[in-house]
C-alpha cells in the first residue's frame, strides 16, 4: 500500500463502509482520487467527515474526492447545511468568483445541475442563481 493510501485509509475504509459503489481508488502524480456513487448524501458525508478528521479545512491537495450521490435530478430541493454561516451563490465554480447571493442555513435552494462534485449550480428561494459548494447542500 501507498503512503497516500496509508495517510487516507480512514476516508478510504470510510467509503467503503458507507457502501459507495463503483469506489475506485488510484493513485497518479502524487494525487489520491477516490471516486464513486453514494447512495445518499449520508454515505457521502462520511466520506469527508472521514476526510475532516484528518485535515479539518478540506484543503488537502494531494487527495481528490469524487463521490457523486444518485438520482438527485435538475429541481431537486437542496436544503442549506451550513455550520452557522450563510452559504455563498458564487458567479462561477470557484472560491475566487464573486458572490452573487446568499442563502442562509437551513433555506432551501433548488438544484440546477450538478456541475462537478465541488460546485452545484442552484436557484435560491428570491430567484438568484449561482454555484455552492455542495458540502454544504444536503438532498
Amino acid at each position: 500500500m501507498s503512503t497516500l493510501q496509508d495517510k487516507y485509509s480512514g476516508v478510504i475504509s470510510a467509503a467503503q463502509s458507507a457502501g459507495i459503489s463503483n469506489l475506485q481508488v488510484q493513485e497518479q502524480d502524487g494525487i489520491l482520487y477516490v471516486s464513486g456513487a453514494a447512495s445518499n448524501t449520508a454515505a457521502k458525508d462520511a466520506v469527508w467527515n472521514a476526510l475532516g478528521t484528518i485535515d479539518s479545512t478540506y484543503s488537502a491537495s494531494d487527495i481528490n474526492i469524487d463521490v457523486q450521490v444518485a438520482g438527485l435530478a435538475s429541481g431537486a430541493a437542496l436544503t442549506v447545511a451550513t455550520e452557522d454561516s450563510n452559504l455563498n451563490i458564487r458567479q462561477e465554480p470557484s472560491t475566487e468568483a464573486a458572490v452573487v447571493g446568499k442563502a442562509s442555513k437551513g433555506s432551501s435552494v433548488t438544484l440546477i445541475e450538478q456541475t462537478s462534485d465541488d460546485w452545484w449550480k442552484v436557484k435560491t428561494a428570491d430567484g438568484q442563481e449561482g454555484y455552492a459548494y455542495s458540502r454544504y447542500l444536503k438532498a
